[in-house]
């Protein structure tokens, strides 16, 4: 039998679908699929084809974390797992990194539940859509493994009692939680989720690839810095993007009252 990818790519115009592929492991990112779409993620955004991308999943689930079956066989390694934990963890990282860092906007669409690195997962995309149905937590303190990681993204998308409330207790929040916290845009009708991220897609992929790179970039350098840097960060890119052929093309449109062009550049 042949093996299915656990990681799907399709295109349409200039959005990039990624979809997990591991629905009977409710889509568990191990090792390879954590590699998988870190790979992913560096070709989309070096591909001036796609100006969004989107991460999506098969099945009943969007992502349950990491795959504990997997790590808990590694106990019986010689060191007792010790370098698999560290690559595996390091390796999660590099991909919530690569995400960041993407110049494309990245777009988390979710069905059924999103927990622990799951959770970090849709903390960490630019955006992110949500079914109704859809339940997002950080259960680790269940099984004597504190969602330290998940920590990270979680508490730059939600305000810090409520990620110390989920990450200490393991509780789920519902999707309309999720938006009222900030760790989701919206939450939909279920049957309203894949048309209403493809339009939000579409919509955002109509503007200039550049001024999205540039924009998402300072978002993410000016975001922790104090108010006076930000400021500097933020001037800076503005000086760039105003220098851009997008920008004039951009404003004299606006001006004349027609449709820009954009050339991405």
């Amino acid at each position: 039998m042949t093996k299915s990818p656990s990681l799907l790519r399709a295109q349409e115009g200039p959005v990039c679908r990624l979809t997990l592929n591991r629905p009977a492991q409710r889509n568990a990112l191990d090792a390879t699929l954590l590699q998988d779409l870190k790979n992913a993620i560096g070709e989309l955004g070096s591909d001036e084809t796609v100006h969004v991308g989107i991460i999506a999943a098969n099945g009943s689930a969007f992502c349950a974390g990491h795959d504990l079956g997997e790590l808990q066989s590694h106990r019986a390694d010689a060191d007792q797992g010790a370098a698999f934990f560290q690559n595996l963890f390091a390796a999660c990282s590099a991909l919530m990194l690569a995400i960041t860092r993407c110049p494309k906007p990245m777009i988390a669409e979710v069905q059924g539940i999103a927990t622990a690195a799951g959770c970090q997962l849709v903390a960490t995309c630019d955006l992110a859509v949500a079914a109704k149905s859809a339940r997002f937590a950080t259960p680790g303190v269940h099984i004597g493994l504190f969602c330290s990681t998940p920590m990270v993204a979680l508490t730059r998308s939600v305000g810090r009692k409520k990620s110390m409330e989920m990450l200490l207790t393991g509780d789920a929040i519902s999707a309309e939680e999720a938006e009222t916290y900030g760790l989701i845009n919206k939450a939909v009708d279920d049957d309203h989720l894949p048309r209403t991220v493809h339009d939000l897609a579409m919509k955002i992929a109509g503007k200039s690839s550049l001024t999205l790179a540039i924009g998402k970039r300072a978002f993410h350098e000016q975001i922790n810095l104090n108010l006076a840097a930000a400021y500097d960060t933020a001037s800076n890119a503005m000086a760039c993007n105003m220098l851009s052929a997008d920008a004039g093309e951009g404003i004299d449109a606006f001006l004349t009252k027609r449709t820009p062009v954009w050339r991405g550049a």
